[in-house]
């Protein structure tokens, strides 16, 4: 059942939207080669309770962390662990929370030090084809018509692979509810939006295969032939000529740019 919300419903989960880009902030603030993505987890989680909210991912159906850490070849689920990170790697970090009942979702990927064009190429790509699907997060529209804008463009525009295996979402007082949303499909199809539907719209562009297996733990996803991948996640209000995004990806590019260690040299 898809589930609209009022306008005092949407404010909150801006407000939850919000605390989860302040978050990733404070990680764009540290991240540097040598830190480990416990680390970064601790940061999120202790910044989030800080905030008098909850980290909501943590026991989310019995995963163990607070926060996911994919790194290069993990597309997304990655368990934070204690190798160091290194001068190459790019890292999506993916964290949620419940704030004053209502669930903030979202994701970005960051680029730690020097890396090849190709990999700049991908996270820029990725990042653009999440803003090409908000721009069919309108009112009338279908669903179908965001997954293909944001197919059309990382794979059929740049040959990118586009994850089928796993898609956004709605968001409300639930983490994951109705509809689902995919990065691929046919313009048209699915639901049609209505006004104050909110929606997590986050496409998993991997830079070879859009083929991906699952480790050992259940968890972590990786792309099948071992090439990176980037996940970019934003939570987004249907309205009727423009959506309302909920997150706030301005703070965390500006914590990016001032930190040495983080390239971004893609925008």
């Amino acid at each position: 059942m898809i589930i609209y919300k009022t306008e005092a419903e949407i404010a909150l989960m801006k407000e939850a939207a919000v605390l989860v880009s302040k978050t990733l902030t404070e990680v764009a603030n540290v991240l540097k080669p040598g830190m480990t993505t416990l680390q970064i987890d601790k940061i999120c989680a202790d910044f989030v309770k800080d905030h008098d909210a909850i980290p909501s991912f943590h026991n989310y159906r019995g995963y163990p962390h607070h926060v996911c850490t994919s790194v290069n070849d993990v597309v997304v689920h990655g368990f934070p662990n204690d190798t160091p990170l290194q001068d190459g790697d790019i890292v999506s970090v993916d964290m949620g929370v419940i704030l004053n009942g209502w669930h903030g979702d979202h994701a970005y990927t960051f680029i730690l030090g020097e890396v090849s064009d190709d990999i700049l190429q991908l996270v820029k790509v990725t990042k653009e084809s999440l803003y090409k699907g908000i721009e069919q997060a309108i009112v009338n529209n279908r669903i179908g018509d965001i997954s293909f804008a944001i197919q059309d463009y990382a794979e059929r525009k740049h040959g990118y692979g586009v994850v089928r295996e796993l898609v956004g979402h709605g968001l409300g007082r639930q983490l994951h509810e109705d509809p689902q949303v995919p990065n691929y499909g046919k313009r048209g199809n699915g639901p049609k939006m209505k006004e104050n539907l909110v929606l997590a719209i986050e496409p998993m562009i991997n830079m070879g295969t859009k083929d991906v297996y699952t480790d050992e733990d259940g968890w972590t996803i990786r792309t099948a032939d071992g090439k990176p991948a980037a996940h970019f996640e934003h939570d987004v209000c249907i309205k009727r000529d423009k959506a309302l995004i909920l997150s706030d990806y301005s703070i965390i590019e500006a914590a990016e740019k001032a930190n040495p260690n983080l390239n971004t040299s893609y925008y």
